[in-house]
C-alpha cells in the first residue's frame, strides 16, 4: 500500500485555516491582513530526470517527480502557513498554487494567498 502522504498533501497546521474560498461558512472576517505567500524553488535531481526519461519512453506516471512535486507544494504551504501566522492571522483565504520553470533547472512552487483574521459567527 502506498503512504498517501507521499503522492497527496494538504493542510497540516490546525492553528491557521487554509481555504481556496473567499470566504469561511459559518465565519467572519474581522480583520484583513494582507497578501502572503510561501515559496521554495527545487532543482531537478538528475537521478529522477533520468528515471523520468525512460518511463517517458513506455509511459505512465512519474512517481518519483511526482513525490517531489507534493514535497515542495507542502513546503510551500507551511512557509505559507508560518508567514500568516506570524502576521496574527488564523486563516488564509482564497489560496493557490503557482507553479513556474525556474532557468531551465527547476521549479519554483509559490502557495499565496489573502492573509486574515476570521471568528464563528455568533
Amino acid at each position: 500500500m502506498t503512504n498517501l502522504d507521499d503522492f497527496g498533501g494538504g493542510q497540516h497546521s490546525t492553528e491557521v485555516l487554509v481555504v481556496t474560498t473567499n470566504d469561511v461558512p459559518g465565519h467572519r472576517v474581522d480583520r484583513v491582513i494582507g497578501e502572503v505567500f510561501g515559496l521554495t524553488v527545487r532543482s531537478r535531481n538528475i537521478g529522477s530526470q533520468i528515471g523520468a526519461g525512460f518511463k517517458s519512453l513506455a509511459g505512465g506516471e512519474l512517481r518519483g517527480l511526482t513525490k517531489t512535486l507534493v514535497e515542495s507544494r507542502n513546503q510551500a504551504m507551511d512557509r505559507l502557513v508560518e508567514q500568516a501566522r506570524s502576521r496574527g492571522a488564523n486563516a488564509v483565504l482564497a489560496m493557490r498554487f503557482d507553479v513556474t520553470e525556474a532557468g531551465g533547472n527547476g521549479a519554483e512552487i509559490c502557495a499565496y494567498g489573502t492573509a486574515a483574521v476570521i471568528s464563528p459567527l455568533g
